[in-house]
């Protein structure tokens, strides 16, 4: 059951907001007047095609928001938080009744993607008419991401997604996650989440299409957003999947030795059906990150033998787009054990198999950290991976590594905080 909310606007508030709107444009397009002016190589850009096509087009986006502040209210309103809710049942949860973190992060996408698809086609077609055409917002990378608190069976998850920042083809979508437990009448923080999407046309194959700005932002925030875009931009540019070989399904593990990597190593096939597409030509983010949780859940139970729990997912970069009818195979393996956590990294491979030829592309890989708990859920120490062969143990450094650095970054957030 998912619910979306926003409250109507008085006289006063809307008065207010439109000259909230035509204040903050004025400043943006200064902003960008003296953006433009401050770059080089977009002077030398400027010498090709014209300083004031440049300029010229900028401004238009600018002008036409002012001159329609008629229509501002209604894209105000889309900035206002989406809010989903859903009760979470036992087909949501392990057998311990703690809710899978797969489940969550699928709530979450879902809640980015609504948010996302709707400004775009609502923004665009007040903002920039004559560009219009419709699309639907396609994840393409998620902030790393940690859970907070568990939730457990019979809570309510409460989801609030909101646009921080826009750049000409992507969209920053922030989630928060509450769990409320409404015999109690009690609610937690459970999650938060920084996702960024890119709208695509409904056509196939899909086409990339141009994000309209976003109304009355603070150029302070602007600039705060901008960096964050160019950072990610950079990454996503820099990232580079794991070069891991494909594992055979294990038979029997009697002739493998326990803790071991090859003991643990879990690989998943699911074919993306229609159904879970919403519609498209492809399949949502977060039903991939929902298979990648259930694939690296298995690695972890198998490993320790207890009931394990999502905390952490990592920067995950989606790179491909996997397509309705492809045929996926989810990959996991441990690559780091500390004393009360492990690491597992899931590749996720997709190939298309009605177009009759064996091509086999990576699309997404990620890590994920879980912790062993007890019959009272409280974390208990993990056993130790047993190190096989070299290649294992330059996997292993590396994840010490991302491990310290997850540690240094939970410090400093709780210190902020």
């Amino acid at each position: 059951m998912h619910t979306l909310s926003a409250a109507p606007l008085s006289e006063a508030t809307k008065s207010e907001k439109k000259n909230k709107l035509m204040f903050w444009t004025k400043n943006v397009c200064r902003l960008l007047l003296k953006y433009f002016a401050s770059k080089p190589e977009i002077g030398r850009l400027s010498q090709k095609v014209g300083n004031s096509r440049i300029l010229a087009s900028s401004c238009r986006r600018c002008d036409r928001a002012m001159s329609d502040c008629s229509s501002s209210d209604d894209i105000s309103s889309l900035l206002k938080s989406v809010e989903v809710s859903r009760l979470m049942v036992p087909g949501d949860a392990n057998l311990s009744g703690n809710v899978h973190g797969g489940t969550t992060l699928k709530l979450v996408e879902e809640a980015g993607s609504i948010i996302a698809t709707r400004y775009y086609n609502v923004a665009k077609k007040k903002l920039c008419p004559d560009d219009y055409e419709s699309g639907a917002a396609a994840l393409v990378r998620v902030e790393r991401t940690h859970f907070i608190q568990p939730m457990y069976i019979g809570e309510v998850a409460e989801l609030t997604a909101e646009i921080t920042f826009t750049s000409s083809h992507s969209i920053e979508v922030c989630v928060t996650v509450w769990a409320e437990n409404i015999i109690k009448g009690e609610k937690r923080l459970a999650n938060k989440a920084v996702l960024w999407y890119v709208p695509l046309s409904l056509g196939n194959p899909p086409r990339l299409l141009s994000v309209p700005p976003l109304p009355c932002v603070d150029p302070k925030a602007f600039e705060e957003g901008q960096k964050r875009y160019e950072k990610q931009k950079e990454e996503r540019a820099n990232h580079q999947h794991t070069k891991v070989r494909h594992i055979r399904p294990s038979v029997s593990d009697e002739d493998i030795e326990i803790h071991t990597v090859s003991y643990s190593q879990s690989v998943l096939r699911h074919l993306m059906s229609v159904s879970e597409c919403a519609g498209y030509e492809y399949a949502p983010g977060g039903v991939i990150m929902k298979l990648m949780d259930e694939c690296a859940g298995i690695v972890a139970f198998k490993h320790c033998r207890t009931n394990v729990v999502t905390v952490s997912l990592d920067t995950t970069n989606f790179h491909e787009m996997i397509k309705k009818g492809s045929l996926i195979t989810l990959t996991g393996y441990i690559t780091f054990t500390s004393a009360k956590s492990m690491e597992i990294e899931v590749v996720v491979d997709s190939e298309l198999v009605r177009s009759g030829e064996p091509k086999t592309v990576r699309a997404v890989s990620a890590f994920l950290t879980f912790v062993s708990l007890d019959e009272n859920h409280r974390p208990v120490k993990v056993p130790q991976l047993k190190i096989s062969n070299e290649e294992e143990r330059q996997r292993n450094d590396m994840g010490k590594i991302r491990y310290e650095a997850r540690k240094r970054q939970r410090l400093e957030s709780q210190g902020q905080s």
